[in-house]
């Protein structure tokens, strides 16, 4: 059974909204996009290229494919990470869309819940989900997470998309690893509590 792992990054406060730029996410009027860009240092970018280039699939929701969908065709192939991405199944989340044109992209049907545990019992490798807020909140609400590794910042924004919206069902997890990057971000892991205990 494969593993769906969340890789995201989030605000102190637990924004999750238009990370890298100002155009990136708007709903909501939001203006504070490309917050996350002062505090990217090497470590954030080797974390970042390490978890990509390790995953066996992308799980992603319309917005998030059709942004990665404009960049990473083009980038440079001998970067490890650049070329996983474009090799790796990239599973797409979404009620619009009809074509894919990035190359080994899959379109999910209505059933998500059902797709999601397919693909998760199809494989052994991860299966990691980047941005995707609204896809995210489908997720978590179906528990159909295993693993958080968040990315969080050392800024409050105070308004924004939370990555655990209000009305999510308690749940309880185990911090399984930590570490801060010299720019004052903490990247943290977390995991379900009964798996991290029995993996003690």
């Amino acid at each position: 059974m494969g593993r769906l792992v969340v890789v995201n990054f989030v605000s102190l406060d637990g924004v999750m909204q238009s990370v890298l730029s100002a155009d990136e996410d708007r709903e909501g009027g939001f203006d504070g996009g490309g917050w996350v860009l002062p505090y990217v240092d090497d470590a954030v970018e080797r974390f970042m290229s390490e978890a990509t280039a390790g995953a066996g699939a992308l799980l992603l929701g319309r917005r998030t494919y059709e942004i990665f969908a404009g960049t990473w065709p083009y980038g440079d192939m001998d970067d490890p990470a650049v070329a996983a991405m474009n090799a790796m199944p990239k599973y797409v989340a979404s009620r619009t869309l009809e074509d894919l044109g990035w190359a080994n992209s899959v379109l999910l049907g209505a059933d998500l819940v059902a797709e999601v545990g397919g693909i998760k019992a199809a494989t052994e490798a991860e299966t990691v989900v980047l941005g995707s807020g609204d896809l995210l909140r489908t997720l978590i609400g179906h528990d159909l997470v295993d693993e958080y590794r968040l990315l969080v910042f050392p800024l409050i924004l105070g308004r924004g998309k939370q990555l655990f919206a209000e009305g999510t069902a308690p749940r309880r997890l185990a911090l399984a690893a930590t570490r801060s990057t010299p720019s004052g971000v903490l990247i943290n892991t977390y995991r379900r509590a009964a798996e991290s205990a029995a993996t003690a």
